[in-house]
């Protein structure tokens, strides 16, 4: 398999402060990467530079990040857009809070596929219910306001936007960390069943380890920005070398 995404010596700062230091790893099309660590490990730093979401507060200070054999690190505004969405999706930790509450879920991501996409309403609804019977998502949820729908629905919604356009690499921050246990189980096979259909890379970010274990190709372990491990998900959990590690697998009860 060829690699999606390379991380090399990436350094995150915010407010001078450095949040990551020298992260490195890489990612093959198709494949499942977890980022695993406890909060406030810089877990989610790591995945919103790579989406370009760091935001006028924090700034990558050093390192590359290339993607689908280009450099992204320092894009433009506009060059951002240009992927973002259509080549990177993201799943953000509480979904339903990332859609405006007073537009319906349809409208508002018929709106951002026709930022990258000639598509008529038409064609999109069709396109959109096809997706939303394969993740268990009833197509009236296309006229719903964020505000009705359950934890479930609103995660299911997120997977929707995410992923309608296809993109090479998903991006998932907590995904599951709002839901109930049920739940949690249903959205990480939808995430396993989509990969499947669409041979789309993931990186998630989670704090549990049983989700990792249970999803994940490759783990990282993050410890206060620093990469404490990396490894096959047999590597991690069969043969842990940092005692960091292990204490994570025998919390989680692994």
């Amino acid at each position: 398999m060829n690699e999606i995404l390379t991380i090399a010596d990436l350094v995150v700062a915010y407010c001078k402060k450095r949040i990551v230091h020298d992260i490195n790893f890489s990612v093959k099309c198709g494949e499942i990467l977890v980022i695993a660590g406890e909060s406030g490990s810089g877990k989610s730093t790591i995945l919103k530079a790579i989406g370009g979401l760091l935001g006028k507060g924090g700034a990558i200070i050093d390192g590359q990040i290339f993607f689908d054999g280009k450099e992204i690190t320092y894009l433009s505004d506009g060059q951002r857009r240009k992927i973002s969405g259509d080549s990177i999706g993201f799943i953000f930790q509480n979904a339903g809070a990332s859609f405006c509450p007073i537009r319906t879920i349809g409208e508002q991501i018929f709106e951002s596929v026709r930022a990258h996409r000639d598509w008529d309403k038409k064609f999109f609804v069709e396109r959109a219910e096809d997706i939303m019977q394969k993740i268990n998502l009833a197509p009236e949820v296309l006229e719903e306001y964020p505000f009705r729908l359950s934890g479930g629905m609103a995660q299911r919604a997120g997977i929707l936007a995410a992923t309608i356009l296809e993109p090479k690499l998903l991006l998932a921050d907590e995904p599951t960390s709002a839901l109930d246990a049920v739940t949690q189980v249903s959205v990480v096979k939808e995430l396993l069943k989509l990969r499947e259909r669409q041979k789309i890379s993931i990186i998630m970010v989670t704090h549990d380890l049983r989700i990792a274990k249970f999803i994940a190709d490759k783990i990282l372990i993050l410890k206060n920005g620093v990469t404490v491990e990396f490894g096959t998900k047999e590597q991690i959990f069969n043969y842990p070398q940092e005692i960091y590690t292990q204490e994570l697998i025998q919390a989680a009860g692994l």
